[in-house]
């Protein structure tokens, strides 16, 4: 049950007969768009107790490794993004941003060797 002061965020995994993740999907009630399909999610949690992340990270096992691989890409850019909104440190996000363009760049050069 909702009101208007609280946001809900529900995953929902089938798994096959293996355990592993057949299907994904996500759904936010502030969205109202209903569940919505994915192939992938990283959810990270912080532990104020423990001072530690805990950590769920899960994809379907048809995601492809491209996918996966922009994913990974994404999701580190937005960190960067979401470290310097949070801190204010402008030098540290864009010296993660620098490291993820060079990853990118390295990444690329693994794909066409590999092509």
């Amino acid at each position: 049950m909702t009101n208007e002061n609280t946001s809900e965020i529900r995953l929902k995994v089938q798994l096959d007969a293996q355990k592993l993740p057949e299907r994904i999907t996500w759904e936010a009630t502030e969205t109202g768009q209903g569940e919505q399909d994915s192939k992938a999610f990283m959810l990270s949690i912080w532990d104020d107790k423990d001072k530690s992340s805990l950590r769920i990270d899960l994809w379907t096992k048809d995601m492809r490794m491209d996918d996966m691989t922009r994913h990974f890409i994404q999701t580190l850019i937005s960190m960067a993004q979401t470290y310097e909104k949070a801190t204010g440190a402008k030098e540290v996000a864009a010296e993660m941003k620098k490291f993820c363009d060079s990853l990118t760049i390295k990444i690329n050069s693994q794909f066409k060797e590999g092509a």
